[in-house]
């Protein structure tokens, strides 16, 4: 049994949801978002509150309930206070700035990287060394973290490249004479 799946997603003030089909979608004051389930679930909305449940007791069931209960958790969280990624960039010369829709990255390479931010995410820069991604979407927002962080991704001798604030890289001792 799901245990994620039993509590109902409680909307907060200013949030609203609808159902037609297996499509929930959920409005806020960032903006619209939607989610299609399923068939292996059902998705009711009682007031301020949304609750999923299994169709039948298969495996697929199962999964799906507890999966589609933080998907719409996840909208409900997207529309009120949205999600956000914070980027940091370690090296000599490493740097970033946000030039409306682009990201100009300066990474040690023998060109600047431009950097396309999609539809649906904001990128900002409040030092060279630090890059901020925030939007509605927890997946997009996500994703487009990680493409950036691709770009040079922390090494482990001298921790030179893009990692994400809070992330621990674990360090290794050089070469020895």
């Amino acid at each position: 049994m799901s245990r994620i799946g039993k509590k109902s997603v409680e909307l907060p003030a200013g949030v609203s949801a609808t159902v037609s089909g297996q499509t929930i979608e959920v409005k806020g004051p960032k903006g619209t978002r939607t989610f299609k389930a399923t068939d292996d679930v059902t998705i009711t909305v009682d007031g301020q509150s949304v609750s999923i449940m299994p169709r039948g007791s298969s495996k697929r069931a199962r999964q799906q309930w507890g999966m589609s209960r933080t998907m719409v958790a996840n909208l409900a969280t997207g529309v009120t206070e949205g999600f956000k990624k914070e980027l940091e960039i370690n090296g000599v010369g490493y740097r970033a700035a946000a030039q409306g829709n682009v990201l100009k990255l300066q990474l040690g390479y023998s060109h600047e990287v431009n950097f396309d931010v999609p539809e649906g995410v904001t990128v900002t820069t409040p030092k060279q060394t630090e890059v901020i991604v925030e939007g509605i979407d927890q997946q997009l927002v996500g994703q487009v973290a990680a493409n950036i962080r691709e770009w040079r991704k922390p090494e482990p001798y001298k921790g030179k490249g893009i990692k994400y604030k809070g992330e621990f890289i674990f360090r290794k001792e050089g070469k020895k004479k």
